[in-house]
């Protein structure tokens, strides 16, 4: 995939914008399936997890809210060129007895993050299965076991996103995504710091700045006929350059994330509402 660099200069080349599209679709649609996946305990550890687990199926196509497979979309503001819209993140619980490097120090629980997001649609190509966006998430970091909860700072995304739909009239969907992380000191505190009481001598202690946080590339392929969705995803992370890199608990400075599920839809709405592509 090209690097982020070279996807900004391509900003120059946009066309003027076109509407989106829009179909009728069910107002809501549920069901389930099952997804695969394999990634590492926290970003950055060597240590990985591999899952393949039952999932439910929910689509809400509201005129406001919006939930889909991709993310949950809390839409306040929209015109031709910009959208105002809630972005929705998060980690899974990492249990340090998992992990070499975290051996002996507290479990990191899952975390929520939530917040803003301005997106501004650069290009729709001519029959409108082509778009390509620019999208600004600053998310608000919760960590918590349900029994606690914590602040756990901040992050800023900034991403730009080119979706293709029905390549080749085949039906399947592409999707590219390039980001660079931002994120405050309590944020990287939170993963990345070794207190002095949890320090050995392979684990010197550590303190944690804020700033850069890594890049990350995402190609997902997806595709749905009748009831049955299916798609798959490889996700490329690159901690080369983040200002927590020489964390001992930092193992791993660059790595692949895959995942693949399938879901069918058991019911759906009979009301039809029109929904936009991007």
């Amino acid at each position: 995939m090209l690097r982020l660099v070279s996807l900004l200069s391509a900003l120059s080349l946009y066309s003027p914008l076109a509407s989106a599209q829009t179909e009728l679709r069910p107002e809501w649609e549920i069901g389930a399936g099952f997804a695969a996946i394999d990634f590492p305990v926290y970003r950055g550890s060597a240590d990985r997890r591999s899952y393949l687990l039952p999932i439910p199926y929910f689509v809400y196509n509201g005129e406001v809210l919006q939930i889909n497979r991709e993310r949950v979309r809390g839409l306040i503001f929209r015109s031709d060129s910009f959208e105002l819209d809630i972005s929705v993140n998060g980690s899974v619980p990492a249990n340090s007895s998992e992990s070499a490097a975290r051996r002996g120090m507290p479990d990191l629980d899952a975390t929520l993050e939530l917040g803003p997001s301005l997106n501004y649609h650069f290009y729709y190509s001519e029959d409108k299965k082509t778009n390509f966006d620019l999208r600004l998430p600053l998310r608000s970091v919760t960590a918590s076991n349900f029994s606690r909860f914590q602040n756990a700072g901040w992050l800023f995304q900034p991403q730009l996103n080119l979706d293709i739909r029905d390549i080749a009239r085949s039906g399947w969907n592409l999707g590219l995504v390039g980001s660079m992380i931002f994120s405050d000191q309590r944020y990287n505190q939170y993963f990345y710091d070794v207190p002095v009481q949890y320090a050995t001598l392979a684990r010197p202690a550590y303190t944690a700045n804020g700033g850069y946080a890594g890049t990350q590339f995402i190609a997902a392929l997806s595709k749905r006929h009748d009831g049955l969705w299916m798609g798959g995803f490889v996700k490329w992370d690159d901690l080369t350059a983040a200002v927590f890199a020489d964390s001992p608990l930092v193992e791993d400075k660059q790595y692949f994330t895959i995942g693949f599920a399938a879901t069918w839809v058991l019911d759906k709405s009979d009301k039809m509402v029109e929904v936009s592509y991007d």
